[in-house]
């Protein structure tokens, strides 16, 4: 972010109280996410038990959700006094949160964490901290390659081709790119509470996916907003 601030001459001042936004939102709506989302029933009937983190339980549509809010309320209070808006901004943290998303799964494979269903194939990993016996799918190296994928290919975007690109072009291709690997990932995870089996057989797919939908389509819609409106990816001083 610090480079992309250099680049586009905004101040660094501003990336203090961004980091603050995004870390605090993302940990608050992650947490929230995994208990309203997976097990609703048992958190509601316990609300103490949310403020447990220690006991496990993070969700990543939570935390997309609570940053796109709060990003909101950090572009009203600066983006006006500094020439950027919302889709600005996240067009950008869409770049470096692709990167941390890698990383965040490579730390979910070190846990032995949310891992995939039994496979023969020769680089399955048996999660013995987890009591497994078998091989299973090693899901978060697969996410974190397409996360790691999408990076680049956004950094690349951005670096060579950012006078040229249009506004909700990156944002989009982030969204489509996280959220469609994590859709069609989610066929080879096991189910992390129990009523996701029950979904699998009734609808064919799990709470992740159902949730990973709305962000795939708005990632195509801001590609066609941003194609039909060609407004200039880069920042414009005084806009």
């Amino acid at each position: 972010m610090m480079r992309f601030f250099a680049r586009e001459a905004l101040p660094n001042t501003l990336l203090d109280p961004l980091l603050y936004t995004l870390l605090g939102s993302a940990l608050v709506g992650a947490r929230l996410g995994h208990c309203l989302f997976y097990e609703p029933a048992y958190y509601l009937a316990n609300p103490g038990e949310i403020l447990k983190v220690w006991h496990g339980g993070l969700a990543s549509h939570g935390g997309a959700i609570a940053i796109l809010i709060a990003i909101w309320f950090f572009v009203k209070k600066y983006g006006k006094r500094h020439s950027f808006d919302y889709l600005w901004l996240m067009e950008r943290i869409g770049i470096a949160t692709a990167l941390a998303g890698a990383l965040i799964r490579v730390g979910n494979l070190m846990n032995s964490e949310i891992y995939g269903s039994v496979t023969n194939l020769p680089w399955g990993f048996i999660f013995v901290n987890r009591g497994e016996v078998l091989a299973k799918h090693p899901t978060q190296l697969y996410e974190a390659a397409a996360y790691l994928i999408t990076f680049i290919t956004l950094m690349l975007l951005y670096w060579k081709g950012l006078p040229k690109l249009k506004k909700g072009t990156l944002f989009g291709l982030f969204l489509i790119g996280i959220f469609g690997a994590r859709f069609f990932i989610e066929y080879v995870k096991e189910p992390q509470v129990g009523f996701e089996t029950q979904m699998i057989e009734q609808i064919g797919l799990n709470m992740g996916q159902l949730l990973s939908i709305p962000f795939i389509l708005g990632g195509v819609a801001l590609i066609v907003w941003g194609y039909i409106k060609r407004v200039p990816a880069a920042r414009v001083e005084g806009s």
